[in-house]
């Protein structure tokens, strides 16, 4: 199975359009130490020919035309193709699924997410533009092995689990799910928003001859069952890609980013006694990486004190671009 990190940054990537904060600006000067990231997804393939998307970001149509893997193949009376063969989606946030109308061209594939998923993009019209005749839409089990296949049912060699993870119902559907400003809310009125059944998902992917690869770019806690799932998903030491986004839960708030803190995001944080690194240190992933970092997290910076301490722990910090052999 060969993996390609796409994108490694959390919403707004990084540099993000509109932060003049430290990081955003060295990655704008073009410092070597802050190296710009767009918006997580990763591409999965058992055989090197077929790719499952694991999540479109905004920039997608950016992502493919650098991943030479994903570029489209002449073949004789065929101008249009693409080796792209399904995509996953592990929540419906905008930096999720804003990607699927970069896929609009009439091309076939398979689009496979959770059903609360499934009902955001059924409940926007704007999906429509995918066709389909063409895009069927398939639902993710939590908890089930599924055979994942191409829009035209072909076997791709890969099997994936899905698994729920502690989450948030996306920001534009915050209204219908608590009262008031989602800008002003208290950290703690985070829980009007949480959702731990299928809104936000993890994903085990195999191809049933080397270690498997573990995807949860969203997390909101480190619960005893997800630490169960995690043990067991990773069995034959796999690579864990893990929520990094932020490092410090009042991190955005420290930097004049914004108000909320990262619990308040669906976020859990790296550091400290209920964090990342603190919590998943037990687990026994043959390589860990952290994915979906937000452009104030330190660790984006590789000359930071922060890089240094997610380093010591044993963990690496994603960078598009990178190719991963679970």
């Amino acid at each position: 199975m060969r993996a390609v990190i796409l994108g490694a940054a959390a919403g707004g990537g990084f540099p993000q359009w509109n932060s003049a904060g430290e990081g955003c600006r060295r990655a704008r000067a073009g410092d070597p130490a802050a190296i710009p990231r767009t918006q997580a997804s990763v591409a999965v393939s058992a055989d090197g020919e077929r790719w499952v998307l694991l999540n479109a970001a905004p920039e997608l149509r950016i992502q493919i035309e650098r991943t030479p893997a994903l570029h489209p193949r002449p073949a004789p009376g065929h101008v249009r193709h693409s080796p792209i063969a399904a995509a996953l989606l592990t929540g419906g946030e905008v930096d999720t699924v804003a990607g699927l109308l970069s896929l609009r061209e009439r091309q076939r594939f398979a689009l496979y997410a959770a059903p609360p998923v499934l009902a955001v993009l059924d409940g926007n019209p704007i999906f429509e533009v995918l066709d389909r005749a063409l895009v069927p839409r398939r639902a993710l089990p939590v908890g089930e092995a599924v055979a994942l296949r191409d829009g035209d049912g072909a076997p791709l060699g890969l099997e994936v689990l899905a698994f729920a993870v502690p989450g948030k119902v996306p920001l534009f559907l915050e209204a219908g799910h608590g009262a008031g400003d989602g800008d002003t809310l208290r950290a703690d009125d985070g829980n009007a928003f949480r959702a731990d059944e299928g809104d936000t998902i993890g994903l085990r992917l195999s191809d049933g001859r080397g270690p498997p690869l573990v995807f949860v770019p969203g997390c909101a806690a480190v619960t005893e069952a997800l630490l169960r799932t995690l043990d067991a998903a990773l069995e034959g030491a796999g690579t864990l890609l893990f929520d990094g986004t932020l490092f410090r839960d009042d991190e955005m708030i420290r930097a004049g980013a914004g108000s909320k803190t990262g619990a308040r995001m669906g976020h859990v944080s790296l550091d400290g006694p209920g964090g990342t690194l603190a919590a998943l240190a037990g687990l026994r992933a043959g390589r860990r990486m952290l994915i979906h970092l937000n452009n104030t997290n330190p660790v984006l910076l590789d000359d930071s004190p922060e890089r240094a301490a997610v380093a010591a722990a044993g963990w690496e910090v994603a960078r598009d671009g990178l190719e991963i052999a679970p």
